[in-house]
């Protein structure tokens, strides 16, 4: 009984870590809205994106998409679509970029409903695919996406404990400039005030008033 327990708690635990979100975006008739996640290298980005419409007819509206980096490379660009996909592996650290916008030829110029199912690391992985070419099923499927679920986790904890080691050399850095700029500050402002100070004396005694 125990061990089933664990064995449900193992495949939620393994769903849970899994699932993916789906957002859905609202874009203007005019302008741009842009989603974006932050991102370690050597991660698997999958996503999936449409029009939201009832009409169905050759006057629905279009979009474009871009997909950009952290240091402004182009991923993905499509323009005048209605649905499309991209996917691809992170090769740098930082904030990765989807902007959609609506094209000028919006017949009705109102706003444009889409949905976009941005899946990234283990949710990306097609466990399909893996489990015909293994040959695996049931139990050891669901243990072999655990497996990668804690594989994916332990990546995270060594990126955010790289991050959080950089974060404090910057701060180290920066406390070190603040202190110089105030001992810098202090000495210019004892400087000052020993001058006016000399002044001060030499006006009083040139006008005899000590």
């Amino acid at each position: 009984m125990k061990k089933k327990n664990a064995l449900i708690i193992l495949i939620f635990m393994t769903n849970l870590l899994n699932s993916s979100m789906a957002i859905w975006l609202n874009l203007p008739a005019s302008g741009t809205k842009c989603v974006s996640e932050e991102i370690h290298p050597n991660v698997v980005v999958l996503a999936d994106y449409y029009v939201i419409s009832e009409e169905h007819s050759s006057n629905e509206p279009t979009i474009s998409v871009k997909v950009t980096s952290p240091y402004g490379n182009n991923l993905h660009q499509k323009e005048n679509v209605t649905h499309g996909q991209f996917a691809f592996t992170t090769h740098e650290a930082g904030n990765y970029l989807a902007c959609l916008w609506v094209n000028g030829d919006n017949p009705k110029r109102t706003d444009v409903s889409v949905n976009l199912d941005w899946r990234t690391g283990i949710a990306a992985k097609d466990w399909e695919l893996v489990a015909s070419k293994e040959k695996i099923e049931g139990v050891e499927l669901e243990l072999r996406k655990l497996e990668g679920a804690v594989e994916a986790i332990h990546e995270n904890l060594l990126y955010l404990k790289n991050k959080e080691a950089e974060m404090r050399t910057v701060s180290e850095k920066t406390n070190t400039k603040v202190a110089v700029c105030s001992i810098m500050s202090l000495a210019v402002c004892i400087t000052v005030s020993g001058m006016q100070l000399l002044y001060l004396k030499r006006y009083f005694h040139k006008k005899k008033l000590i």
